[in-house]
């Protein structure tokens, strides 16, 4: 089965055309119970590479990113923020989304490391639920921000900052690999 978790209306429409061609694989298009924002597609990269799995949503000016900020569905925007944040800072950061590890995982070596450059081990995660899976991209030295307890009942902006889901804490986080924490 071909699991996609969808950061935007954009990403939507794609994994939308990409499903219809399946022929002998299900599909689940998981999406969000929160309200996103739809990205601007002339400021961030086409959604097109949904077709691949993940992508270059975001990257450093010079194309040579210090750090990689790798989210799916509500956690993209997240990711988005902290980018900006960085880049403001002069930090040289790159947004993967990465909508399907199914996909994502198919692809060739190449193409996995076009995204995911093996010699940038800086990498941070954002997950809201389990942060299980997730180690397999940002590897040892990595980190990955997510859910390692049971939730809590509260208003979702009051949950984001009692377990730390804020741009803030993702910029904390990609510095502290950068040592400059």
């Amino acid at each position: 089965m071909v699991t996609l978790r969808l950061g935007d209306a954009n990403e939507l429409v794609e994994a939308y055309r990409n499903i219809m061609q399946l022929r002998h694989e299900p599909a689940v298009l998981a999406l969000s119970r929160q309200p996103l924002p739809t990205l601007d597609r002339t400021r961030y990269a086409a959604a097109t590479g949904v077709a691949q799995g993940a992508y270059i949503l975001a990257d450093s000016p010079d194309g040579t990113p210090e750090v990689i900020l790798i989210a799916s569905s509500s956690e993209l925007i997240l990711a988005v923020q902290a980018h900006e944040e960085l880049i403001a800072e002069g930090i040289g950061s790159r947004v993967a989304s990465m909508p399907s590890w199914d996909i994502f995982e198919n692809q060739t070596r190449k193409c996995r490391n076009s995204v995911l450059p093996p010699q940038i081990s800086e990498r941070v995660a954002i997950e809201q639920t389990s942060t299980f899976g997730w180690e397999r991209y940002v590897g040892g030295t990595g980190r990955v921000i997510g859910m390692e307890t049971f939730g809590a009942s509260a208003p979702l902006k009051a949950l984001q900052k009692k377990f730390g889901f804020e741009p803030d804490r993702v910029v904390l986080v990609a510095k502290e690999l950068l040592g400059r924490g």
